[in-house]
């Protein structure tokens, strides 16, 4: 049996976190658990964490994180210190999900990918997000195996070479001499220089999940909070797919760009579609009165 752990990295949202935990936990009974909690401070969360314990490994941070995304990237290279002898990690993080049953024959199927070909350093579990399509068009080229495909490399700063959310081998990493940067377009750079084109899979299995509540610098701006009411952000997870589903669409094998609009549905109420990742996404006028405060507040901080 392929060594699979499953790292979710979580800050304050005890809703988002269990529901992620809990697909996982249904979806790949198999994987190692653990939770790398950036010092949340919600009750209800520290809560969850005493209670996750039970079944997963709970990680506190070794870093106090100063830039929008708190400690996400500090933790990140804890994990990978940390689970240096796991066969395969995948990241995750609070706000995503598994949205369907993995089966052992594919994490067999994603070890051979990085055993039979040396230079691939990280594969991406996750579907197509809609709203990218526009300015990013998806062009697919035959990828190192049948269940895989790779993206034109379009110029755009992350997602070609590197994503937050990946797969990979600990071992390929630490001996390139990787480390997380402390953004996506930094770790996409570092990756187009020791690996190449990242690997994507025709039948993926994670996403995030649509207008979810969000911070910057673990505080929201006035902006970031009238956006968030102006998109109606909330918990709109999704539906996990039958086993039969995904059987089925394994043996047909014939497969399409996985947008995720077209293939996942929420369990209950549906956000307008293209979905959206961050409230601040086309309101423009509460991007620049968010930025602005950021600034201030840098400014006031010094």
């Amino acid at each position: 049996m392929i060594d699979v752990t499953i790292c979710i990295f979580s800050f304050n949202r005890e809703r988002f976190l269990r529901n992620c935990v809990e697909s996982v936990r249904t979806c790949i009974p198999s994987a190692n658990i653990a939770i790398f909690d950036d010092d949340s401070t919600d009750p209800d969360t520290r809560s969850y964490l005493k209670e996750a314990s039970n079944y997963c490994e709970i990680i506190a941070p070794q870093k106090v994180g100063t830039i929008k995304h708190g400690g996400l990237y500090h933790n990140m290279n804890a994990a990978l210190e940390l689970f240096e002898g796991s066969q395969l990690v995948c990241f995750l993080q609070d706000d995503t999900q598994v949205v369907r049953p993995v089966y052992e024959a594919e994490f067999r199927e994603i070890d051979q990918i990085f055993e039979e070909h040396s230079q691939v350093g990280f594969i991406h579990p996750c579907f197509i997000r809609g709203i990218d399509l526009n300015r990013h068009p998806v062009t697919s080229l035959p990828g190192p195996g049948r269940e895989f495909y790779l993206r034109q490399d379009t110029g755009q700063s992350a997602g070609i070479h590197y994503s937050d959310l990946v797969i990979f081998k600990p071992k390929r990493l630490i001996d390139a001499g990787w480390e997380f940067r402390q953004s996506e377009p930094a770790n996409d750079k570092q990756a187009k220089a020791l690996f190449g084109l990242m690997v994507h899979m025709w039948l993926p299995f994670a996403m995030w999940l649509p207008e979810v509540p969000a911070y910057r610098g673990k505080n929201k701006t006035l902006g970031l909070k009238l956006a968030e009411r102006k998109k109606k952000v909330g918990f709109y997870p999704f539906r996990i797919w039958p086993q039969k589903d995904v059987v089925e669409a394994r043996a047909q094998g014939n497969y399409q760009l996985p947008v995720a609009e077209t293939l996942l549905q929420c369990v209950a109420d549906t956000p307008q579609k293209p979905w959206t990742y961050n409230p601040l996404t086309g309101l423009n006028a509460f991007k620049h009165l968010n930025n602005l405060e950021v600034a201030l507040r840098r400014w006031f901080n010094r």
